[in-house]
């Protein structure tokens, strides 16, 4: 690679994707500047426990740091926390800072994410103790407003992954929690009605009140909490409203740049942009997945981490870089672990292995006969073996896998 000691790169986005990147450029050979603005004042810490063991949890993030401070240091890497980046003026290589200050670039990686999206529900913005849930203080407040909540009642607006995780934290530590889903069932728009209809189940056991088709339309406050208001005339009272409906991806940056933008900043294979000197990396990514042939764009630590070490090695010049990683997932919630890997979408068909544990089973998508994804459930060995099947794009015999007689070994299903 060309000498780089006397240049610059500058990262917007001190989250997974972010520090990785910086870390990654330091292994590659990066001699230069490496400078993180993230406007989130925290040191970089761990995400997706916010929502599990951080929620129920008073140490705070310092027990959850990406790497200790003193890494930071060692690897020369400067970070500007609580710092927002205000535009990119792409032309001049600069970016302008909150402050009002410039900072140039001769690199630049956009690690940007997303943010919760707030739905549009008249009373929300005056509404009392209302939060998503997405960074640390999000997790502190809804914390905190439990706390000295009266009656500890939390309704929960939204049933995927993030709304059923805070449900089941919040029920750990004895709130009365009720989940509010707009669809037809819970986690709709990323599994099965099968894996639906489990995940209800195990709420529904652990006193959790899970209710379907409901479109909040309103929020009154009351002298103690709040009144939720659904289209079915269905009302229900609540001392913490947690939001978790989706998110919005954090394309503002991007745009005043100038980059192409496709449900997300638009990618090449190596995480380059539109614009050459510009990098993006991780949730806020639309890109190419080699394996699925098809783009993408994935909220998952995975692809943060694996997409940071890619333009990490593309921006200090080695040659035929690409992104070719296999997706994976996974979800806490009461007892369970849920363990995912590769994506189901297009499946037509499903084999459902249980195990002779109770809670323990996988779910195996194919369509026709090429395995797409795996999802397992207290059963780390079938997220296992199904990550190197779908790697290996191996063949496997449908009728052997679902019939729980025979050993659940790698050979047993070729």
């Amino acid at each position: 690679m060309q000498a780089t000691t006397d240049q610059t790169c500058v990262i917007i986005g001190a989250s997974h994707a972010g520090i990785n990147c910086a870390f990654a450029l330091r292994k590659e050979g990066w001699e230069g500047t490496i400078i993180i603005y993230d406007k989130d004042p925290e040191f970089p810490y761990h995400r997706p426990p916010l929502s599990k063991a951080y929620l129920t949890s008073e140490a705070g993030t310092e027990h959850s740091l990406l790497f200790p401070k003193e890494n930071y240091a060692e690897d020369n890497i400067q970070l500007k926390l609580g710092v927002s980046v205000l535009s990119i003026h792409a032309e001049k290589q600069i970016i302008t800072l909150s402050d009002g200050s410039e900072q140039p670039y001769h690199k630049l990686v956009l690690a940007t994410g997303a943010r919760p999206f707030i739905p549009p529900i008249e009373g929300m913005a005056t509404a009392k103790n209302v939060f998503p849930m997405r960074t640390a203080a999000d997790a502190n407040n809804i914390r905190q407003a439990f706390s000295t909540a009266p009656k500890k009642r939390v309704l929960i607006i939204g049933g995927g992954y993030i709304g059923l995780e805070t449900a089941a934290s919040l029920k750990k530590l004895g709130a009365e929690v009720s989940v509010l889903e707009r669809e037809s069932r819970v986690l709709a728009r990323v599994t099965t009605p099968e894996m639906s209809a489990f995940f209800t189940k195990l709420h529904e056991q652990n006193g959790v009140n899970i209710l379907t088709d409901k479109t909040v339309t309103k929020i009154t406050p009351l002298p103690e909490g709040n009144l939720v208001h659904c289209s079915d005339n269905s009302q229900y009272e609540a001392d913490v409203i947690v939001v978790g409906v989706g998110i919005s991806v954090n394309t503002e940056l991007a745009q005043s740049a100038n980059l192409i933008l496709e449900n997300g900043i638009k990618v090449s294979a190596s995480c380059q942009t539109s614009n050459p000197n510009i990098y993006a990396i991780g949730d806020c990514t639309f890109h190419y997945n080699i394996h699925y042939q098809t783009n993408i764009r994935l909220e998952s630590v995975q692809n943060a981490v694996d997409q940071a070490k890619v333009a990490a090695k593309a921006i200090c010049g080695q040659p035929e870089v690409i992104y070719d990683s296999i997706p994976w997932f996974w979800s806490d919630q009461f007892d369970v672990k849920l363990q995912i890997v590769g994506l189901s979408a297009g499946y037509n068909n499903l084999v459902i292995r249980n195990e002779e544990t109770e809670n323990s089973f996988s779910m195996w998508y194919f369509k026709d006969e090429e395995l797409l994804a795996v999802d397992a459930v207290n059963f780390a060995k079938a997220y296992m073996l199904g990550t190197r099947f779908i790697k290996a794009k191996q063949r496997i015999d449908k009728i052997k896998l679902a019939d729980t007689s025979i050993p659940f070994k790698p050979n047993s299903f070729i």
